[in-house]
């Protein structure tokens, strides 16, 4: 017997593997209740009284040399796994601090993945625009104040061609080629030529939504502001709309929230009235519709649209516009934690 613990302590010495599938094989062939280890044990039963004591020492001896050697292949490779997968060695010695996602991304996602649980997909467009699809598809009249040099950015002083003042315009483009239904969600950067200020930007973001379909009502309408609203701002929150006018919806209005800080009882943020505007909103006019080539007389739709910014002051309090494009390090920390 002392043979055979000599000729496995040799094998056991020798053991190599190239992987932890061979680690295991080799833990199984060894010391597995089947195992030439354990088997040795099973035979210890026969040894004589007297040659009990150092064959057993020899057989833990074995039994522990083959644990140890076994246990050392395994921790060999897993530590090259961890290396190779973890460990960049082209990265510097200084820390880097981990980045996270921008307030104004975090919020137009969140706006984007409410619509989409009521069954709107994304449609995007150019941010360099032609008149028609920024202005005249959308009703807007030859003597529009947009249209003045004083809101929109024209390039290269033809009055054709322009950076977008509003993503109408890939509602416009959708419905050219598409036939209802129709429900598409559009964010995107747009431009204004304002002053830059706390409360202004030359250019912001927006989101706006597009249903066009067979018997669609103002009731849609709001039944799918209310739902957004509480999905955005809490399931206390109630909505009240306004009516405004806009050239490509009649009738159309301005939606309100009740204040999410004093929850409409009244404060500074909400001028004591205890409500907030975040949007505007209305059924399309039957002149876009035709317009972009969809029958007015069969289809009706609605259309909303709300500045990104906008709903992440109300979501985060942010009072200064301007902290949202100067890239500083510190405001950007402050959304960290939030994914």
């Amino acid at each position: 017997m002392i043979e055979k613990i000599n000729t496995l302590k040799t094998e056991i010495e020798a053991l190599e593997a190239d992987n932890l599938q061979q680690v295991e094989e080799l833990r199984i062939k060894y010391l597995s209740k089947k195992g030439l280890v354990s088997v040795l044990f099973n035979d210890f039963r026969a040894v004589p009284a007297d040659q009990k004591k150092a064959m057993g020492q020899a057989l833990n001896e074995l039994k522990n040399l083959a644990t140890d050697k076994i246990n050392a292949l395994r921790e060999s490779l897993e530590s090259a796994d961890v290396i190779e997968k973890d460990l960049d060695l082209t990265r510097t010695a200084t820390p880097c601090p981990i980045g996270t996602r921008h307030p104004l991304s975090l919020v137009r996602e969140e706006i984007i993945d409410i619509f989409r649980r009521l069954g709107f997909s994304i449609a995007e467009g150019p941010e360099i625009e032609d008149d028609w699809h920024v202005f005249s598809s959308l009703n807007f009249g030859e003597d529009h104040p947009a249209r003045d040099m004083q809101d929109t950015f024209f390039i290269q002083r033809t009055p054709d061609v322009l950076l977008r003042s509003h993503t109408s315009s890939v509602q416009s483009r959708v419905m050219e080629h598409t036939q209802p239904p129709i429900r598409i969600v559009c964010p995107g950067r747009v431009y204004r030529n304002e002053a830059i200020s706390a409360r202004a930007h030359c250019f912001f973001h927006q989101v706006e939504a597009l249903y066009v379909a067979e018997k669609v009502s103002f009731a849609d309408l709001r039944q799918t502001l209310l739902y957004f609203a509480r999905e955005m701002f809490g399931p206390d929150t109630q909505i009240r709309l306004r009516p405004s006018y806009f050239p490509f919806t009649e009738p159309s209005a301005e939606m309100d929230i009740s204040c999410n800080l004093c929850g409409g009882k009244g404060c500074s943020f909400c001028k004591h009235t205890g409500w907030v505007e975040i949007l505007g909103c209305g059924m399309v006019d039957p002149n876009v519709l035709e317009s972009c080539g969809i029958d007015s007389k069969k289809y009706s739709g609605f259309a909303l649209g709300m500045g990104v910014e906008r709903i992440t002051n109300l979501k985060y309090q942010v009072k200064d516009l301007r902290m949202f494009s100067e890239n500083d390090t510190r405001f950007l920390e402050e959304f960290t934690a939030v994914r």
